[in-house]
């Protein structure tokens, strides 16, 4: 296992774009009546942050492979 545990700048955009999808979903659900165009808009955002992740990884701002 590698010294930074998965703590890395990468991780933590993908984690913060997961994050504000979900809150950006959440209160589309919160309206009534629902908003579904919110919702949606939140799933978009939850599909950028795998993308986000292997990017910045690839940028090399992940772990290293090497040891």
């Amino acid at each position: 296992m590698s010294d930074s545990h998965g703590n890395t700048p990468a991780a933590w955009t993908a984690v913060f774009i997961g994050l504000a999808a979900f809150v950006v979903g959440g209160i589309g659900l919160m309206f009534s009546p629902l908003n579904w165009t919110l919702f949606w808009v939140g799933v978009a955002i939850f599909a950028v942050a795998p993308v986000a992740l292997v990017v910045l990884n690839k940028m090399g701002f992940g772990e290293g492979t090497g040891h």
